[in-house]
């Protein structure tokens, strides 16, 4: 049977004696790290990590040693949870700030716990001799010296094991630490025994066994019992059976799974057992139902580790984030400001009606849509707690929808090229429409010399169409469009239509394609326009050659 004390009775009693105080001041640390203590104490696995990682974070930017005494209690919790991975990333992380040797023993020590859990015998032996090296107590030396020969049991270094162990029974610590002798006896015994001195095995193994009884401590003396079964199996099987059916039930006292199992495997091989195929049964039932339980607790424990690193990450990003996003508000208000004042410089010395109260409407839009948005969403940003995954997630949008828009009005407004690449630009706006939801169907569009067009009946052409598409875009909901061009002789024809959901409120449509109608009067051409709830929209413009 294993025995690798985790020194966790020396980190707390010699790291921060848990006297509720730390040498800066940080409420939210302490507050933290005194509850993730308590829970941890109390065996509340899950909360203790949580509490103790954002402690261990708080901690890494404010004081090693604080850090180091809640690293050594996260890494038993790895170790709880059998996270030997995690163990080891956690201590040597506090072994890369800790300027104290004093605190070194207990974390070579844990790293050795770690090595030696995964079968790394010869790593582990390493930790606990550094563990060993940073020590002068007697007592510490003793359960270093102890974990080291039971890494020698695990190899059947035998020999080597009672060469580590012979010497610190005349120890006189152990005169008063009667756990620790009677663990180091035990180890001893079996050493011997499994070395093929059974003369010498039998007394410290039955000496082990009566103090670990005086001390009235099952999770104790399990290991004696399961050594003294083994002791027994060859030479006396019945008196093997009692030891190990005493382990089984002090396993079961404690709650020890892995102790049962050792149990009943020794049950079952047993020579004078009539039963075994009982405990047999017994054996696989506990070994499936552990087997599960601990892939459960390892899934479960890995996505508290996950979810705790993301909230640690978002902690620390937080600052970052929100130099960030003044930035970017700065930005966004320097881009409405140029797109205003170059819509404004553009159009400042045109005279016709249209342009007048084009520029106007999109001033309106800038200051009514974009700068109020901008606004809502930076008192968005300094009332909501941005670490939070939703509401992060909504403000992300409304800065996406903010820059949508301030895109496509910069796009409804920018020069149009009135040369050789008109008629390519044109089919590219209709194209900009195309999607998966909306199909737009051009009719005919080489029947107009776009060549032998006046550059004023271009730009009002492209605005006419390029609004009409974007009021269908808006508000229609259609999913067809069709837009044909015809040769009336001595004008050009457009008919535009859509299925969308139309309006039966003629006087507020038409107010709102008074724009439309203003461009088309100065080409001297003309728009009409019908339609009805639920019917599409139907539109013509027409204009002279």
């Amino acid at each position: 049977m294993k025995q690798f004390p985790i020194l966790v009775l020396f980190l707390l009693l010699f790291s921060c004696n848990k006297d509720k105080t730390a040498s800066f001041n940080s409420e939210e640390f302490l507050e933290l790290k005194n509850k993730g203590y308590d829970d941890y104490i109390n065996g509340k696995y899950d909360s203790a990590f949580i509490k103790l990682t954002k402690a261990n974070a708080i901690g890494k930017t404010q004081n090693a040693e604080e850090q180091i005494y809640v690293s050594l209690i996260l890494a038993d919790l790895h170790n709880i949870q059998s996270d030997f991975n995690g163990l080891e990333e956690v201590i040597t992380k506090a072994l890369a700030i800790s300027n104290k040797t004093e605190y070194n023993p207990h974390l070579y020590n844990l790293l050795g716990v770690a090595y030696g859990e995964k079968h790394d015998y010869k790593t582990a032996i390493k930790n606990y001799n550094l563990a060993a090296k940073y020590t002068t107590k007697e007592l510490y030396q003793i359960i270093i010296q102890n974990n080291i020969a039971v890494i020698y049991l695990e190899q059947k270094e035998y020999k080597k094991a009672i060469e580590t162990l012979l010497p610190l029974i005349k120890a006189d610590t152990l005169t008063t630490a009667k756990k620790e002798y009677a663990k180091i006896i035990d180890n001893l015994g079996f050493a011997y025994f499994k070395n093929g001195n059974p003369e010498v095995a039998k007394p410290l193994l039955y000496e082990s066994l009566s103090i670990r009884d005086s001390l009235m401590d099952d999770g104790e003396k399990i290991a004696s019992l399961i050594h003294l079964a083994n002791f027994h199996k060859e030479n006396n099987p019945v008196l093997s059976k009692e030891f190990a059916t005493k382990a089984l039930a002090s396993a079961s006292i404690v709650k020890s799974p892995d102790d049962k199992l050792e149990a009943l495997d020794l049950l079952v091989k047993n020579k004078s057992n009539t039963e075994a195929h009982k405990d047999f049964e017994n054996y696989l039932n506990i070994n499936d139902s552990l087997n599960k339980a601990r892939q459960t607790a390892k899934n479960e424990f890995s996505k508290i580790k996950y979810d705790s690193s993301l909230a640690i990450e978002k902690s620390e990003k937080l600052k970052v984030e929100n130099e960030f996003i003044t930035f970017l508000f700065i930005g966004f208000g320097i881009i409405v400001l140029l797109i205003y004042f170059l819509i404004r410089f553009k159009n400042k010395n045109k005279l016709q009606k249209s342009t007048y109260e084009a520029e106007t409407r999109i001033s309106k839009k800038l200051h009514d849509e974009l700068a109020n948005d901008v606004y809502n969403t930076m008192t968005f940003a300094e009332t909501q707690d941005l670490s939070d995954l939703n509401i992060k997630e909504h403000f992300l949008n409304q800065i996406e929808n903010i820059y949508n828009r301030t895109r496509n009005i910069s796009l409804e407004n920018s020069e149009i090229d009135t040369g050789e690449n008109f008629k390519e630009n044109l089919s590219l706006l209709f194209s900009g429409f195309n999607s998966e939801d909306t199909n737009v169907i051009i009719k005919n569009f080489e029947v107009i010399n776009w060549t032998k067009t006046k550059t004023i009946t271009k730009i009002t052409v492209y605005r006419i169409l390029q609004e009409l598409l974007v009021n269908m875009k808006k508000h229609s909901q259609s999913n067809l469009v069709l837009i044909g061009f015809e040769d009336g002789g001595k004008t050009y024809e457009i008919n535009y239509s859509d299925n969308g959901i139309g309006s039966n409120k003629l006087l507020k449509l038409k107010n709102g394609l008074q724009n439309v109608e203003n461009r088309i009067k100065t080409i001297n051409g003309s728009f009409t326009f019908e339609t009805e709830s639920q019917k599409g929209f139907k539109a013509k413009i027409v204009f002279p050659k």
